[in-house]
């Protein structure tokens, strides 16, 4: 099987798909045998022919799941668990098993299945919205609709309560619809969560799942199910106003954001604590008062910048993490899921409450305004439903990974908390989210992806059987949006191969490598310095090169990389230079945005975000794909870039002249209206299911918006570069970074 195809049946890549035997051949492979999984992986199969059964587990304490790998004795009934090799007996309504009759679990097709549980979650899922209300009127009328479209795209049965906040903070009671009633909380107080129980007169033992509530008690005074407030919650969103508290000119709103989220993640634990719920904050501006305030409300003090941070003079930086990390703590801890939402021109301190939605699960949206495109359409994205009309969304999910005894866990890395389970397959080395061998997960979609570590761990005093293999079991046990709870189980062997042999490099799989590469890069590079983390990527790369290049030495024209490594160092070229690492130019907030949607997308999205795609259009050909280089703008061509954040047209020189000059217009000219059209028709393709919405630029040779394809192009023709053959080819780019082809040569010396 390719690649591709074990990616749609397991939802799993490998960065190496035969395995060292020992841990000496291990660490000489450099990049670690790690995996990208999406464990919701949308298969048509699950939804067409369910599997309504427990599964059958392993004695305690292995617990492994039954699995096509299983070796099974149909005469005595018994199965073999090929991770703690234990014999176990088959339940007795396995009794009419044979090899012509076997379950779907022991079927090779299913490595990955999905079983139903027979338990269902006693609430339905919970939405609690906290809301802004520091906007200008046009901002704060296109949240306003867009809130109330959400309510009718949410299941009835959901259930949903809203908090507004500005400089103070307000909790709406949706039970009572005569006249709106809500409960204030000043918003320069830090509250703990006894305080906020006792402020909205609810203690911690009113709702307990299972029993009916007699209504207008505790909790349902302020989280209702949508058919039963969405009239008297939709008149009080279309009649909230700005936040009348005057503000100077010379000064920013008092925001309590810190205050809002206090009393949201106050409220739903001490409700509905270990329930699937989400906290949807709506920011349009800095917090500036209060716990996590990120800034002052004095504008002449400007909001906190890499440089600021790095210097250690962003004096509210450091609480505000502090604060922001606490209740991060709190949420996932309950399986609360926290999305944030913002919609500014500015920052809005994402940089600082980065762990409550990283660490949660949740969604991140970056837009300029509540009012753009990027913001409406990324919202009602959130709430997509699949082909049974129920959200595409899991909730309160956790994660436990298995192996086989040569292999061990080093750690997770991707939107979660570790459940410090100290299993015996938990390694020594630490990548990411390590000591454990599960972790928690307040909210998982069908594209959810993480990343996982592992080390071979066998020495090679015992050496391994030929022909033996590792095994690795994913379990995600999670609450489905219908309430059923399911648990999807994937199961994977790879060979043990003699660590000379060449089968170890013919299993690279150099994309999925990457991807894998730059997950680490970026968690070290929330930790570390900048230049640290590039100096460690290049280490890296030339030690793989010196591993697996063909070379002489002290030769560097006869270096050769075979097929499958030969674009990794490119994509690692691209890495060094992307906005992931970079942060130059970008906002502290754009950077963290930038990381989140980095550690959770799959392989192929998260290559287009490290190295765009560039399709080229020109009048005599077919779209193609071109090199990412200045070498590709031409005078005659239009390019599309696609750099997952961003969707651009490029017109060259000529074609935006006739443009300008509407030749498109004109008869005998169908041919270049053709042209102008293509590339906004496969951008749209592009669009269809992307998440978050990218920015859609269209621009012009020479034109400002053009920045943003010269600053991801390979610089081949700089100001610097002057060929002796001529002129140089291509648009010059101003950039003193070195070109592709000098970061190879010294790559090859």
């Amino acid at each position: 099987m390719n690649f591709d195809e074990i990616e749609d049946q397991d939802g799993i890549r490998f960065s190496w798909n035969a395995w060292p035997s020992s841990r000496i051949e291990a660490t000489k492979t450099v990049v670690p045998i790690a995996c990208l999984y999406t464990a919701l992986k949308e298969r048509e199969d699950f939804a067409e022919n369910p599997i309504w059964y427990e599964p059958v587990t392993c004695k305690a304490p292995c617990r492994a799941i039954l699995n096509p790998y299983c070796q099974i004795d149909v005469r005595s009934k018994m199965w073999i668990c090929p991770f703690c090799l234990q014999r176990n007996a088959f339940p007795p309504h396995y009794k009419d098993i044979s090899n012509t009759n076997l379950p779907a679990e022991l079927l090779p097709k299913y490595t990955t299945i999905e079983y139903n549980l027979n338990r269902t979650a006693q609430i339905p899922p919970i939405f609690l919205y906290v809301v802004d209300t520091c906007l200008d009127e046009e901002d704060l009328k296109a949240l306003k609709d867009s809130l109330i479209v959400s309510l009718s795209l949410l299941p009835q049965y959901a259930w949903v309560g809203l908090i507004t906040y500005g400089t103070m903070t307000q909790v709406h009671e949706l039970g009572f619809g005569d006249c709106p009633k809500s409960y204030v909380f000043r918003g320069t107080k830090e509250y703990n969560a006894k305080q906020i129980q006792d402020m909205l007169g609810i203690s911690a033992t009113t709702v307990r799942p299972g029993q009916p509530q007699p209504t207008g008690l505790s909790a349902n005074r302020f989280l209702l199910p949508v058919k039963d407030c969405e009239f008297v919650l939709t008149s009080i969103i279309e009649n909230l106003q700005r936040d009348p508290w005057p503000v100077a000119n010379d000064k920013r709103p008092q925001r309590c954001t810190g205050v809002a989220m206090d009393v949201a993640v106050g409220l739903m634990e001490s409700t509905f604590p270990n329930s699937g719920a989400r906290i949807m904050l709506f920011a349009g501006g800095p917090a500036t008062e209060g716990p996590g305030m990120v800034v002052s409300t004095e504008l002449k003090e400007p909001i906190r910048s890499h440089h600021d941070i790095e210097r250690e003079s962003a004096k509210y930086y450091k609480k505000a993490i502090k604060f922001y990390e606490g209740l991060a703590k709190r949420a996932s801890t309950n399986g609360h899921a926290i999305d944030i939402f913002a919609g500014c021109l500015d920052q809005v301190g994402l940089l600082e409450m980065k762990c409550l939605v990283n660490q949660t699960g949740g969604f991140m949206i970056l837009s300029d305004s509540f009012n753009t495109t990027i913001f409406k359409q990324s919202f009602q994205r959130v709430f997509q439903k699949d082909a049974q009309g129920h959200l595409q969304m899991g909730f309160n999910a956790t994660l436990d990974v298995q192996t086989t005894r040569e292999l061990k866990v080093c750690g997770l890395i991707g939107q979660a908390v570790s459940s410090n389970k100290k299993s015996t397959c938990v390694g020594e080395t630490e990548i990411g989210i390590g000591n454990t061998s599960a972790w928690k997960m307040c909210s998982i979609t069908p594209k959810t992806t993480v990343g996982i570590y592992f080390e071979v761990v066998n020495q090679p005093t015992a050496p391994l059987a030929p022909g033996s293999r590792g095994l690795v079991q994913f379990v995600t046990h999670y609450q489905h949006s219908s309430g059923q709870y399911r648990l999807r189980v994937t199961t994977v062997a790879r060979n043990f191969t003699d660590g000379q042999s060449p089968e170890v490099a013919t299993s690279f799989d150099q994309e999925t490598a990457a991807v894998l590469m730059s997950r680490i890069a970026v968690f070290k590079a929330d930790i570390d310095d900048g230049p640290d983390v590039l100096r460690w990527l290049d280490r890296m790369l030339i030690r793989l090169c010196q591993r697996f290049a063909d070379y002489r030495k002290d030769d560097p024209q006869s270096f050769r990389l075979s097929e499958n490594f030969s674009i990794y160092p490119q994509f690692m070229f691209h890495l060094r230079r992307s906005q992931f690492l970079q942060v130059f130019n970008n906002s502290p907030d754009e950077t963290a945005f930038y990381r989140h949607v980095l550690n959770r997308e799959n392989v192929d999205s998260s290559l287009i975000m490290i190295q765009p795609t560039l399709t080229s259009y020109a009048f005599d050909d077919t779209p193609q794909p071109v090199l990412l280089d200045s070498v590709s703008i031409k005078p005659d061509v239009i390019l599309l870039l696609d750099t997952f954040f961003h969707i651009l047209i490029f017109h060259g020189e000529t074609i935006a002249q006739w443009r300008k000059a509407g030749y498109q217009e004109q008869e005998g000219y169908e041919n270049f209206k053709a042209l102008l059209e293509a590339p906004t028709v496969d951008a749209q393709d592009l669009l269809i299911d992307r998440f978050p919405i990218p920015r859609y630029i269209e621009c012009d040779q020479g034109g400002s918006q053009a920045r943003f394809l010269l600053s991801k192009l390979n610089p081949s023709t700089t100001h610097a570069s002057n060929s002796p053959y001529g002129a140089p080819q291509g648009t010059a780019i101003f950039t003193d970074d070195v070109s592709l082809l000098v970061f190879m040569e010294h790559l090859r010396k």
